[in-house]
């Protein structure tokens, strides 16, 4: 072999070498949790109270939410008043746990300490995602369209301070999915999945200001992530599988890129400049490499229909839900960061 070959292949092998070391593990399990006494079905989201170590899991189709013990990771307490508990939001400083349920359909207000229900606000039929602004307290609730039996869906506005049901906004169109709400500015965004769209609302009018097509891409937008700094909004559509970047300034699409089925849970970590994509059978990680570009840093294959996930930055820890199907029991996955 002359000397020029050789340097080629010890330049490939160096090239290779390090192109490994960079992809990495991006997650380890660490811990499974059983849950041997649920049936088929669905989870839906999770919530978090890190002072009083309790994650909250809704067992959507259970029809319970399960409280566990952050440290020791034992259930602590299961809520058993519920149809098809959806998303969830701790207010620690009230002690209160909000719970929507879309077959009720409401919003359920506990007392976080006895589990106690303390009120109810009536929504319509399919009350299902929501995000809540911490600075006026505002929790915004997807609800209505296909399963009311209406052809436009509402996003109501309750106020977890009095527990009133302040206004709605209502969108033309039987089907929306998740909310992100901008800290720095008035922003708000919706998947409009019924029209294959992201949806811009203002928050002061309560108006939709503007709407961007994904149509080109795929349709069934669901989960929506912000990172705010870079102007990037994240969303994931169902067919087919595609994880999508937009520019928050214009609406366009900057990147797309493959991945996983029937994806529930999009998470952004601004702290590694990662995206965790949990969907039916795989997990998906994505490492940002500015903003319009976007590596697949490793794919983990998950269970049936393991659709939901949530991470607790402060714990380095994604929790993914893995619902009871033929063999398979239900459980808990803990998966730690590597950094």
């Amino acid at each position: 072999m002359n000397r020029s070959r050789a340097m080629i292949l010890v330049t490939m092998l160096f090239t290779l070498t390090a192109g490994a070391w960079a992809q990495g593990k991006a997650l380890q399990l660490s811990q499974t949790i059983p849950l041997p006494d649920l049936h088929d079905g669905d989870f839906d989201h999770f919530t978090v109270d890190l002072h009083g170590n309790r994650l909250f899991v809704a067992a959507e189709e259970n029809s319970k939410v399960l409280v566990f013990d952050l440290r020791t990771n034992k259930l602590l307490h299961t809520i058993t008043d519920l149809k098809a508990p959806h998303a969830m939001l701790f207010r620690e400083d009230l002690k209160r746990l909000f719970v929507v349920d879309g077959d009720l359909p409401a919003c359920k207000i506990y007392n976080s300490e006895t589990y106690q229900p303390i009120a109810t606000i009536k929504l319509l039929n399919d009350a299902d995602s929501m995000n809540y602004d911490p600075v006026t307290k505002f929790l915004y609730i997807v609800n209505g369209g296909r399963e009311a039996h209406v052809p436009y869906e509402l996003i109501s506005i309750i106020d977890t301070t009095t527990d009133k049901l302040l206004s709605e906004i209502k969108i033309d169109s039987d089907h929306l999915e998740a909310l992100a709400i901008e800290k720095s500015s008035s922003r708000m965004y919706v998947s409009i999945t019924g029209h294959d769209a992201i949806g811009l609302i203002d928050r002061q009018t309560s108006a939709l200001k503007d709407t961007w097509s994904i149509g080109e891409q795929g349709s069934q937008n669901t989960p929506l992530a912000l990172d705010e700094p870079d102007h990037r909004l994240f969303t994931v559509t169902r067919k087919p599988g595609k994880f999508l970047a937009l520019d928050t300034n214009t609406g366009k699409i900057v990147f797309s890129f493959p991945t996983v089925n029937h994806a529930d849970d999009l998470t952004y970590d601004e702290r590694m400049k990662r995206i965790y994509i949990a969907g039916d059978g795989a997990l998906d990680v994505f490492k940002q490499t500015d903003p319009d570009h976007y590596e697949l840093m490793e794919r983990i294959p998950t269970s049936f229909r393991a659709q939901t996930a949530f991470l607790v930055r402060e714990l380095d820890t994604y929790y993914v839900a893995v619902p009871h199907h033929e063999k398979q029991s239900a459980e808990i996955r803990l998966y730690k960061i590597v950094r």
